[in-house]
């Protein structure tokens, strides 16, 4: 017989301390806990958890190593309509597992009900159900050091594990689609080269597979339904035997901050992959669904649902909150990542149904002393109503700005009456962030993501294309703001592809020299495409992994050059906002840090903001102007910058501001040019030629 200590009910989660593990689970409505031990061949050994303190039941088990399987069967009120669905029938994953081995097999067992009748199911899930792991906490980081790299000097690469490496070719076969894929020196090399200082990834939490999509013959390729937040996905790693794959993740990290990369993670605190009232019972349903879950008030059978997924995640509760937070802990002190994107921040700040800044969530955050000093991304958005909060997360939080996307692809696609608004993202979005006492680096500015058209579908196609996805193109968002430029799809004609190319490193260009965060979808720098699929969230195949043997050579190496320009620059990536649009000067007057210009060469007006036709501006950037102290404590001096840009179909002469502004000015970039530029002299009253839908960029040095 397994011998059984009381232990202790701190931590949560199973913990190894060299002799032994210690084992507790917090459950308020349970009246008997049983942990639940299982051998290679599946045999189980029941073991009634002794002590309860606070609600949390636990036990010290001398002898028990990493490697053990484990759950949890949780004796209680099975009342559904009061909200209390405890069924010792069902194998419970334990919330806090550092390691998950197998999947859910979706056998009828796994849920608590009858699906004919919709009475209570006591058949057992054990043999159908995923296993918690105890894990050996003990890793050799070496010299581990996360970057640290400031936001204003911070590239995004947004990446999928499997995606990025499935079909490398410089990748060992064994390797690719896994942790140990994303470490390897091909994966870093490509990183490095592109200028990227942190890989934000999809979601890396255990997530279950949906048997809606399997019985499809799709798969949850993004992972956007999490069930164990303090686990790593088992199936990206090359091996997962006794939590193996813990050690893997970890070597990624490591592997990454040599290389001077930091590792952000995609979060998704706000439901779990039980869904609703009809979902399977896995892990937290079943352990205290009350607790961890916002159910209908007068009506607790039923959840709601602010992400569109069937339940949303309580966090009300101080224990859904220490779930969370104990969480974020672990992947920054434990896992050394350095950064999270919470997925669908909006509901996390529902503390009934509005939405509230001041939520219970961000005041632990900014008072906790580990998650407060990581990078806080926030996508500012749910599916409930009010859920749309670009611009209202509080202090620390950055933010995707959904505003930049929709203008900068507005833009690019000749919208007319958005010059306006297009001036304020590229500088910042000031009018969002500043009011919160926040900086430009508050905007995560993005054209692509993982959720919408690739950067190459979004200038190949105006409607979504998502048969494949076996809901007869029905979902998907259907107003993308593309532009297929004449042909819907690929095409053969030498002009439309000539168009394509040079609108993709307009939206590159544009994106890398706007103040705030840069972030880039992975492979949009190589050209990959989805078919106009803008929704491969069961895509798991090579519509949406990245192509390595279809590379666009001069896209890639256009892109490296203009990361190097921003980050030779720090003219692009100000830490201050700039004064406000400035006024007309007289002769003599300073130069203001920013100056937005019309083609004619003069500042622009009021009435020149308001021409609903106007799709072409310039804007001078003042070297001097930016007032910043490096790490040194010494003042940053830049070159100055002039940029035109055009979205019209038809070339523009813009004539260079006068001498108070630069002496001399240099061609340093042309989009409508796929190769490198000479460099020209330009002089102050002269012109220069802006073809069609084009960016033009010329540095002149400060005095």
């Amino acid at each position: 017989m397994t011998q059984v200590w009381p232990g202790s009910a701190y931590p949560l989660g199973a913990t190894y301390d060299g002799t032994g593990t210690n084992f507790a689970i917090f459950s308020e409505v349970a009246e008997k806990v049983e942990l639940c031990l299982f051998d290679e061949e599946g045999n189980e050994e029941r073991i009634r958890l002794p002590e309860m303190d606070g609600y949390v039941w636990h036990a010290f088990l001398p002898g028990i190593h990493p490697g053990q399987k484990y759950g949890f069967r949780v004796h209680g009120p099975y009342d559904p309509a009061q909200g209390l669905r405890c069924n010792p029938n069902k194998l419970l994953l334990d919330p806090y597992a550092k390691a998950i081995d197998g999947q859910v097999d979706w056998d009828p067992s796994v849920f608590g009900y009858d699906f004919e009748t919709l009475e209570r199911n006591d058949d057992d899930s054990a043999a159908h159900m995923p296993k918690s792991v105890v894990t050996n906490p003990y890793f050799d980081w070496g010299t581990d050091r996360p970057p640290r790299t400031p936001l204003n000097k911070t590239v995004i690469y947004e990446a999928h594990v499997k995606g990025l490496t499935m079909t490398n070719p410089r990748i060992p076969e064994e390797l690719r689609g896994t942790y140990a894929g994303v470490a390897h020196p091909a994966t870093i090399e490509h990183l490095q080269d592109l200028g990227i200082t942190a890989i934000e990834l999809l979601p890396v939490h255990q997530f279950v597979q949906d048997d809606t999509l399997q019985q499809k013959g799709l798969r949850n390729y993004w992972g956007y339904n999490t069930i164990g937040f303090f686990a790593p996905h088992n199936e990206y790693a090359s091996t997962t035997t006794g939590g193996q794959h813990v050690q893997e993740f970890k070597g990624m990290v490591r592997a990454l901050h040599e290389a001077g990369i930091e590792v952000i993670l995609d979060v998704v605190y706000n439901h779990t992959a039980e869904g609703n009232h009809l979902g399977p019972t896995l892990s937290f349903r079943g352990i205290d669904n009350r607790t961890y879950y916002k159910l209908v008030e007068g009506d607790e059978q039923h959840y709601m649902d602010y992400t569109g997924t069937g339940n949303t995640l309580n966090v009300r509760t101080p224990q859904s909150l220490q779930l969370i937070m104990d969480s974020l802990r672990y992947w920054v002190t434990e896992m050394h990542v350095d950064g999270f994107r919470f997925d669908l921040a909006s509901a996390l700040a529902r503390e009934l149904h509005a939405v509230d800044r001041l939520a219970t969530f961000f005041d632990l955050v900014h008072q906790d002393p580990v998650v407060s000093q990581v990078k806080l991304i926030a996508e500012p958005w749910d599916v409930g109503e009010g859920g749309y909060q670009v611009g209202n997360f509080p202090a620390l939080w950055a933010e995707w700005n959904g505003k930049y996307r929709d203008t900068v692809r507005d833009f690019w696609r000749g919208e007319g009456g958005t010059i306006g608004e297009f001036a304020d993202r590229i500088s910042g979005s000031s009018d969002l962030y500043q009011h919160s006492g926040r900086r430009p680096v508050a905007s995560i500015n993005f054209v692509t993501a993982h959720d919408g058209f690739t950067l190459n579908d979004l200038v190949s196609y105006n409607e979504k294309h998502n048969e494949a996805n076996g809901e007869d193109n029905n979902d998907g968002e259907s107003h993308n703001r593309s532009w297929n430029h004449g042909v819907e799809g690929p095409t053969d004609d030498p002009e439309i592809l000539q168009l394509r190319a040079q609108q993709r490193r307009n939206f590159i260009a544009t994106m890398m020299l706007s103040q705030g965060v840069p972030m880039l979808l992975h492979g949009d720098e190589l050209g990959r495409s989805q078919a106009g699929n803008n929704n491969g969230y069961c895509q798991d195949s090579e519509l949406t992994w990245i192509d390595w043997e279809d590379v666009d050579e001069g896209l890639l190496e256009f892109t490296k050059r203009v990361t190097r320009l921003r980050a030779d620059h720090p003219t692009f990536r100000r830490r201050r906002f700039f004064h406000g649009r400035p006024v007309r000067r007289g002769q003599g007057e300073p130069v203001p840090d920013i100056a937005w210009l019309t083609p004619e060469g003069e500042q622009m007006g009021e009435e020149d903001w308001d021409v609903a036709y106007a799709k072409s501006l310039a804007v001078y950037l003042n070297g001097v102007g930016i007032r910043e102290m490096d790490e040194r404590g010494e003042y940053v001096k830049d070159d100055h910058f002039y940029l035109a840009y055009n979205a019209s179909g038809d070339a523009i002469e813009f004539t260079l501001p006068s001498d108070d502004y630069c002496r001399v000015w240099t061609t340093v970039l042309d989009t409508a040019e796929m190769h490198e530029v000479e460099p020209v002299e330009v002089k102050p009253g002269e012109t220069v030629t802006v073809q069609g839908r084009s960016i033009v960029v010329l540095t002149g040095p400060a005095e």
